[in-house]
């Protein structure tokens, strides 16, 4: 398992014992609103979701959870998953944080650790969405280089509330990514970047 390291961060597999701090912010309304997972988690739920998390590959084709870490502390700030495609030329790519850790610039570290990982991977396109109200998480993803491609008008419909919600469709290609990171951004040997 490889893990990816940032200056402030770990992206690393699940453990069970973070089941507790999961269950925390995914049960913030504030953050429910905008995700797909039924809430609230209980205790028992999110020690199960922990332990599949655990036992996923990043290597094979599916979802892939990466448990993001703060590296003062060794807490868990939030969780980053990766769906490979079949064809393993692309992927699509979510994150949730912990409320009280917005703002500080961690998710974005994390989304470009692993874009720069699946990158150097050798794959093509990475896509994301997000719901049209998630002002915070579209501005995440325009700033490490995604593209807006479309909306698609009363889209998801939120299990937990029962109302259809507008998405966001965003992508970006390794091209785009390659020009980015050649341009105004640290490659990954000047930001302290590693992988384990």
């Amino acid at each position: 398992m490889t893990e990816i390291e940032t200056p402030r961060l770990v992206l690393r597999r699940f453990r069970v014992r973070d089941a507790a701090p999961m269950a925390a912010y995914r049960n913030d309304p504030e953050i429910a609103r905008y995700q797909a997972w039924p809430s609230p988690l209980t205790p028992e739920a999110a020690t199960d979701q922990a332990r599949v998390y655990s036992g996923q590959d990043p290597e094979q084709t599916g979802w892939f959870q990466y448990a993001i870490e703060l590296k003062a502390d060794r807490s868990l700030a939030g969780d980053l998953g990766v769906n490979l495609h079949d064809n393993r030329l692309q992927a699509d790519l979510g994150y949730t944080l912990a409320p009280a850790l917005h703002g500080h610039g961690y998710a974005t570290e994390a989304v470009r650790a692993v874009l720069g990982h699946l990158f150097r991977r050798g794959l093509h396109r990475v896509s994301a969405e997000c719901d049209a109200r998630n002002t915070r998480s579209a501005r995440l993803l325009e700033r490490t280089g995604f593209n807006l491609e479309g909306q698609r008008p009363e889209f998801t419909l939120n299990i937990n509330t029962g109302e259809w919600t507008d998405t966001l469709l965003y992508g970006l290609l390794a091209s785009h990514w390659q020009k980015q990171e050649a341009g105004s951004q640290p490659t990954a040997e000047t930001n302290g970047l590693q992988h384990r």
